[in-house]
């Protein structure tokens, strides 16, 4: 029978020492000695170290059947102890072989079971102290508050209980950087608390088996190394010691710690939601081994802060999501009216950044951006509106690192960390937060974790402090923060929703009395097109035909009358069709409207009015009058239909007198179910007429008075209404016979997107 030891002597570089097989190193550490056994109990592997504790050596050992050499008493307990599933989770099994007592170890690799045996600790803890310690520690644990409090209780309990000269509590941050997040150690020795260290430091693989074996224990960095032998029958024959207590370590981690001056070490790994959250790392200074009651002491340690994670960080968190859940009540609660204006009172209320702790907000809602407090411009908000949209899940994202995301950002310090959610149809809603410059000192150039030299690799020696300032980050969002923004963005996407309704049913509503109003200009228009541009037609036909009938009996002034009255019939029909033209041009669009100086259009309208204002002796008085939202060239018509036909209507005994008065400031004015804030009101002392026709003279062709008293089609006023219409205003008249006629002309509060086409 050929025997082999399975050392692994394979080379670690540079490029795979992160992946370096430290869980078959086919080696142990020399405080105990191995054996494998197969299921049907031949010892297949055997440290080379077995002759240190029993009378026997490897070479006669592997390849027996285990009772041969240990006797059937010792399978016996052996074999009662792996089926009892709950005393391997507390102690190892005290057994003697060839009359000497060990602690015997037991886990199953593979298909091999493995049994690591050390020698009884001569001054053995006792059961009650370390029961009553436990007990000291649980009632003192519930004095602290904080997540930092009970790490630091723990790292001095833990070391009061062990004995090493330095205990650390270590935690992970989410890339797997270390921090001394608690210590205790004797008063001679500098303190590592506030360090960092860089995730090479324990790489992944290490990681990995922390998570798979909760306990590590080092007695002497300065061992060698003793090789487990097996049996020559497989190539590449290895066992996986992943679970092994007396596994033997990466020679990189042993002179590491050789470099910090340690002689000895226990680890506990801190898990949280099955991820390595953090270790308890216990260094001694000269070779130190302890029992294992005291081991499993320790180990509870580890549990009461695993076990309290959740809770500490959640009472760390509460006030903030006491703070973030008010706000969030506050923000539903708002009565606010479906329309866009809703989100300028959203954006400005305080609130919205308590939400969850922002500097700064954003809401960008059909191609509108609100924004509040500490926000990038606007192009930088498109820029990562588009950006984030095609990278988040779920239409939501959150990170204290926006550069990472959006490079073009690493100007500006107003938006290093976002929360952004979708709202859907290219909306969303952006909370900011700056730039929080932070310093973290290192325990080395966390870029030389690894040195080549020409003896090959090696860690770090150096410990010195090494700062780092960190920039374009802000502080990380807490999941209470994370939690009520999404709530608010789920609220406030309903809001959008519910407003895209109402506009649409606005507008739907819009267009029917847009189209009943359009209906009844056509039948007045067909009305106009069969009556009142036919009688001047028909003028002009019998006109002609009378004269063609008597050409040799007209004289030439009657000619001359004659032509005269086919002129101004053929004038009227001019006027009448470009009147009809002007009004059918006016059209409900979605551009916007723009600021107009209501006293340059008086002035304009005045000036082309000079000649029919200097033959009727009309005097025109206005004040000071106020901007409005309009167009040109349509206030301009406005005016001057509006002046046009107090003039026409003049009462003819008296003088014709129209004053022009105004508000002066924008004053809200309820009017049916509108408010507007700017009137102006055209009062003459004309002929009047009586208040029952007030809403009719506004409408196409509609005349009080006969075409031979006063000319004209009867759609000067109804250009005027249709005018006010496409401002979003409108247009009323109070009359009395005989005394005169004020018309008062409205316009809103907002300027409406309506304009001529």
């Amino acid at each position: 029978m050929k025997i082999k030891d399975i050392v692994n002597r394979d080379i670690v570089t540079l490029t795979n020492c992160e992946h370096e097989p430290i869980h078959i190193p086919g080696s142990i550490q020399p405080h105990g000695f191995l054996l494998g056994l197969t299921l049907n109990w031949t010892i297949d592997f055997c440290s080379a170290n077995i002759a240190n504790y029993i009378d026997a050596v490897y070479q006669d050992v592997i390849g027996k059947d285990f009772s041969a050499i240990f006797g059937l008493k010792a399978q016996e307990e052996i074999t009662t102890y792996i089926n009892d599933d709950e005393t391997q989770l507390i102690f190892p099994l005290e057994i003697d072989l060839l009359q000497k007592s060990f602690k015997l170890s037991i886990h199953k690799s593979h298909d091999i079971y493995i049994l690591e045996a050390e020698p009884y600790f001569e001054s053995r803890e006792q059961i009650a102290e370390l029961y009553s310690q436990t007990i000291h520690f649980i009632t003192s644990m519930n004095t602290t508050k904080t997540l930092q409090e009970l790490c630091a209780l723990v790292a001095k309990r833990t070391r009061e209980v062990t004995g090493y000269d330095r205990v650390m509590i270590y935690r992970f941050d989410k890339d797997y950087n270390g921090e001394v997040y608690a210590e205790d150690c004797r008063d001679d020795l500098e303190r590592f608390l506030g360090l960092h260290y860089p995730h090479t430091d324990i790489p992944a693989q290490a990681r990995e088996l922390y998570l798979k074996n909760q306990l590590r224990l080092i007695v002497d960095l300065g061992y060698e190394p003793v090789p487990i032998f097996t049996v020559d029958d497989v190539a590449n024959k290895n066992l996986d010691l992943s679970l092994s207590i007396l596994r033997s370590t990466s020679p990189i981690h042993v002179e590491y710690l050789q470099n910090m001056g340690v002689g000895a070490t226990l680890t506990i790994s801190l898990i949280h939601h099955g991820r390595l959250w953090g270790l308890i790392a216990c260094h001694h200074y000269s070779a130190k081994n302890i029992s294992p009651e005291t081991c499993l002491a320790a180990k509870l340690q580890g549990e009461f802060i695993s076990s309290q994670i959740d809770l500490r960080q959640s009472t760390d968190e509460y006030l903030i999501a006491q703070k973030t859940a008010l706000a969030l009540e506050h923000l539903t609660g708002l009565d606010l009216p479906l329309n866009p204006e809703s989100f300028a009172t959203i954006i400005s209320d305080p609130e919205l950044l308590n939400l969850c702790n922002a500097a700064g907000v954003s809401i960008c809602v059909g191609g509108t951006i609100y924004k509040h407090g500490i926000t990038p411009s606007d192009h930088q908000i498109n820029s990562i509106s588009v950006q984030i949209k095609a990278i988040a899940k779920e239409d939501t994202f959150n990170t204290n690192r926006l550069i990472d995301y959006v490079p073009e950002l690493e100007t500006t310090a107003d938006a290093a960390g976002i929360i952004y959610h979708s709202l859907g149809g290219g909306n969303s809603i952006i909370w900011y937060r700056p730039e929080t410059l932070s310093e973290i000192n290192w325990a080395g150039d966390p870029e030389k974790a690894i040195i080549k030299d020409s003896k090959g690799l090696h860690p770090r020696n150096s410990f010195n402090i090494w700062k780092q300032i960190v920039k374009n980050q802000s502080s990380v969002w807490l999941q209470p923060e994370i939690y009520t923004a999404a709530s608010y963005a789920h609220v406030l996407h309903k809001e959008i929703i519910l407003l895209m309704l109402s506009e649409e049913e606005e507008k739907y509503r819009k267009q029917s009395n847009v189209l009943k109003e359009t209906n009844a200009e056509l039948e007045n228009i067909n009305w106009i097109s069969t009556h009142d541009l036919q009688e001047p037609l028909r003028k002009i036909q019998l006109i002609i035909s009378k004269m063609l009938s008597e050409i040799d009996k007209v004289s030439p002034q009657a000619i001359f009358e004659s032509l005269q009255r086919v002129s101004n019939s053929a004038n009227r029909m001019q006027i009448l069709l470009q009147d009809i033209l002007k009004y059918t041009r006016i059209r409900y669009t979605k551009e916007a409207l723009q600021k107009v100086d209501l006293n340059a259009i008086m002035v304009e309208t005045l000036d082309e009015m000079k000649e029919v204002i200097t033959e009727t002796g009309t005097v025109i008085e206005y004040e000071t009058l106020p901007e409005i939202h309009g167009i040109d060239f349509l206030t301009k018509q406005l005016f001057s239909n509006i002046l046009q036909n107090s003039i026409k209507y003049a009462d003819k005994e008296r003088g014709s007198v129209i004053t022009v008065t105004a508000s002066k400031e924008p004053e809200p004015y309820q009017l049916s179910d509108t408010i507007f804030c700017h009137w102006i009101s055209f009062a003459d002392n004309g002929i009047g007429f009586e208040q029952e026709y007030a809403a009719s003279i506004f409408k196409i062709f509609t005349r009080l008075h006969n075409q031979e008293q006063y000319t004209g089609a009867g759609i000067g006023l109804a250009l005027c209404k249709k005018i006010m219409q496409a401002f979003g205003g409108t247009i009323r008249a109070i009359g009395k016979p005989g005394e005169g006629t004020v018309i008062t002309i409205y316009f809103p509060c907002d300027h409406l997107n309506t304009v001529l086409t």
